[in-house]
């Protein structure tokens, strides 16, 4: 009787892993003992880190995109489809188009979404560009803003947390080369007392943005946003209000709704085990980046580790009967300080970060790997 891997997401997460399965498995695969499936709501693959240099004319959007198909190993069968519940008890996943897929071992992989509408008037008077359309958007916002007060707030919790940290240095440049810099006002918020949330990058940042002038203000939690006369008002929930001309935002992300209808958490994010990055309960469900509710950062490096050990994990199970290794909270994200210099920071559950001096170089291996992203999802990088 062949094993069945359904693998619930084609991100960046449910990709790498399919493609070490497949590559880890071959053998089990050519003899018909081992079947992976993966199930997506999309039949494209998006770089979403790519959004950010969308923004600023740095990259164009169809090179942000490839068909999932092709970044598939030929031996997944794969289903574009939506999952519109999971019985963990049964040991099934059913869909939108009426599939009901057994399985012997499953990865949730749903990741997260950008969900504006959570607080009153941040989708109507708000500009993100955590989706390609709305970095297109914005971008035009951009082009034809020629001063003002430039206000940069966001919600939590959200993926990729050192975003904020780069759309702020990347418009300080982008003002600069511009030669308007002097009549645009740069202002930052962050919801908790300090600039970030990982402390040694937040102590880093602080002497930057004063070499800048970029302005900034901590315990600043949107509670509701408001526009009278071209005027953008963003209310806190400790009573502060930021007004300004153009509002850019990080909304608050949840995990999906099939996570929520299938009532295995109310906010979309799987209660998973820090180290075995199983599903809580379940010895055969494992759950892998944004989708955990694992207190890291919901970002591509993290989903990147998390998919290694998953893959590594599950190849020793169906092979050996037990899984190989843990993940220790492996963290790598690159930082860009602007159009030019990029630095980079690493951690772990026991390692705290530490940002290096931000050097050309640093920037360069960033958008390189910008370019070679497509061998990560193949699992080749």
């Amino acid at each position: 009787m062949a094993k069945h891997v359904v693998i619930v997401g084609g991100g960046v997460a449910g990709t790498i892993i399919a493609n070490l399965l497949a590559r880890g498995l071959k053998e089990e695969l050519s003899k018909a003992e081992v079947v992976i499936t993966m199930v997506s709501k999309d039949d494209k693959h998006v770089y979403q880190p790519g959004f950010l240099y969308v923004l600023f004319d740095k990259m164009r959007p169809d090179e942000l995109m490839r068909d999932q198909r092709s970044l598939l190993a030929p031996s997944i069968i794969f289903h574009h489809d939506t999952v519109v519940g999971i019985d963990p008890k049964a040991c099934e996943v059913h869909t939108e188009k009426g599939k009901k897929l057994k399985y012997d071992y499953l990865v949730i992989a749903t990741g997260s979404r950008p969900m504006p509408e959570l607080i009153p008037g941040l989708k109507e008077h708000g500009n993100m560009f955590y989706t390609l359309e709305s970095a297109i958007e914005l971008r035009e916002k951009l082009r034809k803003f020629e001063k003002g007060r430039i206000a940069i707030a966001m919600g939590v919790p959200h993926k990729c947390p050192v975003a904020p940290f780069e759309v702020t240095f990347m418009l300080d440049d982008y003002f600069n080369k511009k030669g308007i810099r002097d009549k645009v006002e740069i202002y930052y918020t962050y919801p908790i007392g300090r600039i970030h949330t990982l402390e040694p990058v937040a102590q880093w940042g602080v002497p930057e943005f004063e070499r800048r002038g970029i302005k900034y203000e901590t315990l600043f939690n949107m509670e509701k946003v408001e526009a009278h006369n071209g005027t953008i008002a963003v209310h806190s929930a400790e009573g502060s209000t930021v007004e300004c001309d153009l509002l850019i935002t990080i909304p608050p992300h949840r995990g999906a709704q099939a996570i929520i209808d299938s009532g295995i958490s109310n906010d979309g994010w799987v209660p998973t085990n820090r180290y075995s990055l199983k599903y809580e309960g379940y010895e055969n469900v494992y759950v892998a980046g944004d989708t955990t509710n694992l207190p890291i950062s919901k970002a591509g490096s993290t989903a990147h580790f998390e998919s290694d050990v998953v893959a590594d994990n599950l190849i020793a199970e169906i092979k050996e009967g037990h899984p190989a290794r843990d993940y220790d909270g492996k963290v790598m994200c690159f930082i860009e300080t602007g159009f030019d210099k990029g630095t980079y920071i690493h951690f772990n559950y026991t390692t705290p970060p530490s940002p290096m001096p931000p050097s050309k170089m640093i920037h360069w291996l960033k958008l390189g790997y910008n370019r070679m992203y497509w061998l990560t999802a193949r699992g080749v990088l």
